[in-house]
């Protein structure tokens, strides 16, 4: 049966039985079948030379979180059982500049083209330490964002002098350029095949892969496909892999390993304890430099040694790990930012409210994020009286778990949301299609656990405060109100000089049994969300399957001033929990309606925007962020009384202000307060205290000269008050 292919144009052709990705480019032109790397089969990214209506039934590692498995595509026939067309989009090794970086057509290209690469680096890295210390046993090796690991049982320790070694014994591999080559075995005979090697770890992985359903065993090897190479070995290497990959070895055009770390078995403390080498790779030598000039710019602005430095906040073993502590410094810079982002919030008709950070488990239950979710949380807290009441029935740690995940016994949970609290306020009283949209909002505190290897600085915590609001509307006023959302997020980016970001609209696939709610709404919810992205006038992308599951989200990814992408501030439509909780309004033909919910936080977290801010403005905010503004810097003691008469002015006019009056030189004191960042320093002397002037200095440009108090007042109160950037 031929195998009919739509190409990304809308151009349909038919490709015999067994055509692959590589077919579909050969059949095009000669130097696209050189330039394919991979593709996109049915939107599922795939290798080269796999077969168009080939599919994978069950990835080799179902539960292992580490293991990166992308499926494979599958064959589509409709109910007359005629084959329907396979969208093929092909993936392409890129083009480079002048300078040797690497051109991309867009996101989706250069998100495919690194997976493949990335992947397939990780695999001539265990090559090359395979052949380096044979006796070692891999485990698993996964891309990653900006690069990639693999975890592996050795007992000689692997340290930063020995990556030359192995990246010199790659590199051989890559010379090689060996072809990366699938084949499938029946389940029996791949497992044979692993135990005969012995690596308990690959031989635990593909059982539980068959006993998810799996109807063969995939492996990668690089070399000659030859059946008599594979049994004598040689140059061919092989291992147990679910892929992707790129057609070669030759296609890795830089790489490096980076760091090597400790890791165990499926994560966990108590099995085999690994070494984890990490790697990155890009397709040229000048990706790979402007890599690692971007990592070396961001451990200068690492926020964990800025926030340090400038006081802004701490992290201390006694409170815990990952629980954030704000000291005066940063609680400035986060009270600004909510003062600012309140400003806003009233403007649009937003109420403040509080809720409790902790709730009964009930609630939870009904908002889905009990048990469901269990292991992102704190565990449940019992009353006394129940505990004593359960021990003394002889209940284990086990059943009480048992009988709270079941709702026999209740308890209360520290919250991991807001929105239950929001739904509560909401429900408790009536509502008229005449008092909606409702808009409530609070800096609410939600606490989840987070592996304590996961943990990082301010940007992965366990406790963290969201800018968080949740929207009540009819269904009419749903696109004013996420134009609104997205109105908010424009104003917060835009007046701290994040211009540079991108917008992912995530969609429902109408194919996935996953999303709830009725169809019809859907295509409302998203058509809203699609225009909202659309008035912005930045990039999007719209990516169908990415929605949450109760209904479709923005999600906003910002690139910093050294081109590092965050992912800050959310929209979300939400038809799920309104029903859950039997939310209702009364329409204007008197009938009960549900209120359709739109979760919404522009900040998304105060912790992790503020560590992502330090970074992005190296601790150098802007003078309406700054926690201290001014600093007053007397040339010696004599005039340390004219000095305080200017600070005393300056905090007349609201400015946060301090005065050095140290023994140290001027010279000193400049430095001082040049290391705080502090954007103005006001020198004072004898000529300022006579003629009422101060000799203003910039952090950034230096000696501004003399100015009449009242006129640096007046030129700094407007920077100030117009949130300038600086």
């Amino acid at each position: 049966m031929p195998t009919h292919v739509t190409l990304p144009d809308g151009k349909q052709t038919s490709y015999d039985d067994g055509a692959t990705p590589h077919d579909v480019a050969a059949s095009i032109g000669e130097g696209l079948a050189k330039a394919a790397i991979g593709a996109r089969v049915n939107g599922e990214l795939v290798d080269l030379h796999r077969p168009l209506t080939q599919s994978d039934p069950v990835p080799l590692s179902p539960d292992l979180p580490d293991v990166v498995s992308v499926p494979q595509s599958e064959s589509i026939v409709d109910e007359g059982g005629a084959q329907e067309a396979v969208s093929v989009a092909l993936i392409t090794a890129p083009r480079q500049d002048k300078k040797g970086r690497s051109k991309w057509r867009d996101e989706q290209h250069e998100h495919d083209a690194l997976y493949l690469l990335r992947h397939s680096t990780a695999h001539v890295m265990a090559e090359a330490i395979e052949r380096l210390y044979p006796e070692v046993q891999l485990a698993y090796g996964p891309p990653l964002d900006n690069g990639f690991y693999y975890d592996m049982k050795l007992d000689t320790p692997i340290r930063e002098a020995d990556f030359a070694r192995i990246e010199e014994e790659m590199q051989k591999i890559v010379e090689e350029d060996k072809e990366f080559i699938r084949y499938d075995l029946p389940t029996d005979s791949g497992l044979r095949r692993l135990q005969s090697e012995g690596n308990k770890y690959k031989i635990e992985n593909a059982e539980k892969a068959i006993a998810g359903g799996a109807t063969s065993i995939s492996f990668y090897m690089t070399g000659d496909d030859d059946e008599d190479a594979l049994e004598e070995g040689g140059t061919t290497w092989e291992d147990l892999c679910q892929g992707p990959h790129v057609d070669r070895t030759g296609r890795i055009g830089a790489f490096k390993v980076m760091s090597v770390a400790a890791s165990h078995w499926k994560g966990d403390v108590t099995l085999d304890r690994f070494q984890r080498v990490y790697g990155t790779a890009f397709f040229s030598q000048a990706d790979l430099d402007a890599h690692l000039e971007q990592l070396e710019q961001a451990r200068a602005r690492d926020h964990r040694v800025v926030g340090r430095k400038l006081g802004l906040f701490s992290i201390d073993e006694e409170v815990g790990q990952g629980l954030v502590l704000w000291k005066p410094n940063g609680a400035v810079v986060r009270k600004e930012l909510q003062n600012f982002i309140t400003e806003h919030l009233t403007r649009q008709g937003y109420r403040e409210v509080f809720t409790p950070h902790i709730g009964k488990l009930d609630l939870f239950r009904t908002s889905g994020h009990f048990p469901y979710y269990a292991d992102s949380q704190f565990p449940p807290l019992v009353e006394r009286e129940t505990l004593k009441r359960l021990a003394g029935e002889g209940a284990s740690c086990a059943d009480l778990s048992a009988r709270m995940n079941d709702g026999e016994v209740d308890g209360f949970l520290l919250r991991p949301m807001n929105c239950p609290g929001h739904i509560q306020i909401y429900a408790s009283d009536k509502h008229s299609y005449r008092d909606l949209p409702i808009r409530l909002y609070e800096f609410g505190t939600v606490y989840r656990w987070e592996q304590s290897g996961e943990l990082g600085g301010m940007t992965r915590v366990r406790g963290f405060t969201q800018d968080d609001a949740h929207l009540f509307c009819t269904p009419d006023q749903l696109a004013a109100e996420v134009m609104g959302c997205i109105e908010l997020v424009n104003i917060v980016f835009t007046t701290l000089g994040m211009t540079d970001y991108r917008v992912r609209v995530g969609l429902r696939d109408p194919d996935s049994s996953k999303f709830v709610g009725d169809p019809e709404d859907w295509d409302l919810a998203e058509a809203a969300c699609v225009a909202a992205a659309e008035s912005l006038g930045v990039p999007y992308a719209k990516e169908p399957g990415e929605a949450a599951f109760y209904g479709p989200k923005i999600d906003f990814v910002v690139k910093d001033v050294i081109g590092r992408d965050w992912q800050l501030g959310t929209v979300q439509v939400d038809y799920q929990l309104p029903q859950r909780f039997e939310l209702t309004y009364t329409d204007s033909d008197n009938a009960e309606k549900t209120p359709i919910m739109i979760h919404r936080a522009p900040f998304g977290s105060m912790e992790r925007f503020v560590g992502c801010l330090i970074e992005h403005f190296n601790g150098a905010f802007p003078l309406w962020l700054a926690p201290e503004q001014v600093r007053v810097l007397p040339i010696s003691d004599k005039f340390n009384a004219y000095g305080q008469q200017v600070l005393d002015a300056l905090r007349k006019a609201n400015f946060r202000g301090e005065i050095d009056t140290s023994a140290s030189r001027v010279n000193g004191k400049i430095k001082a307060a040049q290391e705080m960042k502090v954007p103005y320093m006001l020198v004072v002397g004898g000529k300022d205290e006579a003629a009422g002037t101060v000799s203003v200095r910039h952090r950034s440009d230096g000696d501004r000269g003399a100015l009449p108090l009242d006129e640096f007042l007046a030129a700094a109160i407007d920077e100030r008050d117009r949130r300038a950037l600086g």
